[in-house]
């Protein structure tokens, strides 16, 4: 079965064909970059990334653009309130972007470009535009004409008449805007400047681009008049892409994406989150701050990335304590698998153990794929379906963690060396896909309690079993057996007194 995508604009799963054969031309809405990226940011751009991976894992050339938007009301107002200039806030964002990015271990785009470093672009796509009579000037503005383009509410599935403008509370229409339009939907392509703002030269006067029209005029200038997948949040659907069709279509006369594909919200206990209901989290905020469902540690940054995995992207995803806590766990589980090769490798005596790629992926793609790579691509191939993905990767990281255990405390297994080191360079090649990854002591928790007991914990509480079980207190054996087995813990016990232990 091909590779099939849901497509916004025809509601249904599609076959995966390209304009180009085994190119991909992706374009992805970016930030606004006025203030720090939140969770809900988290969520798209590791959603956006894992699509890129997949799509490149399955030979496609893939060039990947995102943009900033760096003059918009916002940035104007944050610098207003900051007393700085409005360039250094979208410096400062734009740096707390990348970084924020990076740890999350999303993939840098192909390009990033900016609304101030298009605007040629920009004023050559509006004049296209009112040459072709669906774009006018109104007192140093300049406005599209909604009624002029035909397959206006195309994407949102909305009939003109039931719009409302600025419905996804990103635009503001001040009064004095209404009194130019000549329809209520009406949108800025052009705005006139404002006494202290910054602003371009243009044919109808200095001012700034709408905020639509500057991804219309980037997707344009980097990646041509028709892209294979245009991406972005749910929330971008109306206004924001319905208009940037309107504009790039009218323009161009020709489709602007084959795909349109949107990631669902981030709710917060049952609640979308926002800032006015007080649940907004920043992603710096959650993975810098210890958490008390954590015991007190930080969340792990694979773990947030594994937490947004673990639902279908175009479903809502519900933020909430217990949900962070399993996550931690299962990327404890994972991790543990990743790090079967550095942590058993020489005593299986595997040939390149001490080679300096070791473990790298580039060198373990094998040329005829595993069961678990079939059932992996099958679950990929529909829709990306993540959480479907995540169970092959799980399944092998638990049989390879299982493995471990045996070899630590038996010297041995009854699985071949060779079987293993299949298993575990497929686990490796199967969670970078996803963008999960684990180097040894890259992210280790020096209390060892990530997650799980240490092996120092774990022996410590078997000697006050031991000990327990001579002084013939078996409700105090028993208890501490029950604690282990809620950490994931077996005890076996065997003759001669010895405890063997298998985490599960």
């Amino acid at each position: 079965m091909p590779l099939q995508i849901y497509n916004t604009l025809s509601r249904t799963k599609e076959p995966f064909t390209t304009l180009e054969s085994g190119k991909v031309q992706f374009y992805c809405c970016g930030v606004t970059v006025y203030d720090y990226c939140h969770l809900g940011h988290a969520r798209s751009y590791i959603v956006w990334d894992i699509v890129r991976r997949y799509l490149q894992w399955r030979g496609y050339d893939v060039t990947y653009v995102q943009n900033y938007t760096d003059i918009d009301d916002k940035i104007l107002k944050r610098a207003a309130q900051t007393d700085q200039d409005w360039q250094v806030v979208t410096q400062t964002f734009i740096q707390a972007y990348e970084e924020d990015m990076a740890r999350l271990n999303i993939l840098a785009a192909d390009a990033y470009p900016k609304a101030t470093e298009s605007i040629p672009a920009i004023v050559d796509l509006i004049q296209e535009l009112e040459t072709k009579g669906v774009a006018y000037a109104a007192q140093g503005d300049v406005y599209f004409a909604v009624e002029k383009f035909p397959g206006y509410g195309q994407l949102s599935g909305r009939l003109l008449d039931q719009m409302e403008a600025g419905a996804s509370g990103r635009v503001e229409q001040p009064k004095q805007a209404e009194q130019k339009k000549r329809h209520p939907l009406d949108f800025a392509l052009w705005k006139a400047v404002k006494p202290g703002e910054p602003s371009w030269d243009s044919p109808w006067g200095p001012g700034r681009p709408g905020w639509h029209i500057e991804c219309s005029a980037m997707v344009n200038q980097c990646l041509g008049t028709e892209i294979d997948i245009h991406a972005g949040g749910s929330d971008l659907v109306f206004p924001h892409h319905e208009n940037e069709i309107a504009q790039s279509e009218a323009a161009l006369t020709s489709r602007l994406a084959r795909y349109w594909m949107h990631n669902g919200f981030v709710n917060v206990g049952g609640e979308k989150m926002s800032k006015s209901l007080g649940n907004f989290t920043t992603i710096r905020q959650l993975l810098d701050t210890p958490l008390p469902i954590l015991s007190g540690q930080t969340l792990n940054p694979m773990a947030l990335r594994l937490f947004v995995l673990q639902a279908q992207y175009r479903k809502p995803i519900d933020f909430t304590d217990d949900a962070i806590a399993a996550a931690q766990q299962s990327w404890q589980t994972l991790k543990e698998g990743l790090l079967f090769g550095y942590d058993y490798g020489a005593q299986l005596q595997w040939s390149d153990y001490n080679d300096p790629d070791f473990g790298n992926p580039a060198n373990m793609r094998m040329p005829d794929p595993s069961v678990a790579v079939q059932r992996f691509q099958l679950a990929m191939d529909d829709d990306f379906n993540s959480p479907s993905g995540l169970v092959v990767l799980f399944e092998l990281a638990k049989d390879l963690r299982k493995a471990g255990n045996i070899l630590s405390h038996q010297g041995e297994t009854s699985t071949t060396s060779d079987q293993l080191r299949e298993q575990w360079q497929t686990l490796v090649c199967l969670s970078q896909v996803l963008g999960l990854e684990a180097q040894p002591d890259s992210d280790a928790d020096p209390s060892g309690l990530e997650g799980g007991l240490s092996e120092q914990a774990i022996e410590a509480l078997i000697e006050e079993r031991k000990a327990a079980r001579l002084a013939k207190n078996y409700a105090e054996s028993d208890r501490i057996r029950d604690q282990l087995k809620a950490e994931g813990i077996t005890l076996i016990d065997q003759a001669g007194g010895v405890t063997r232990w298998l985490r599960e």
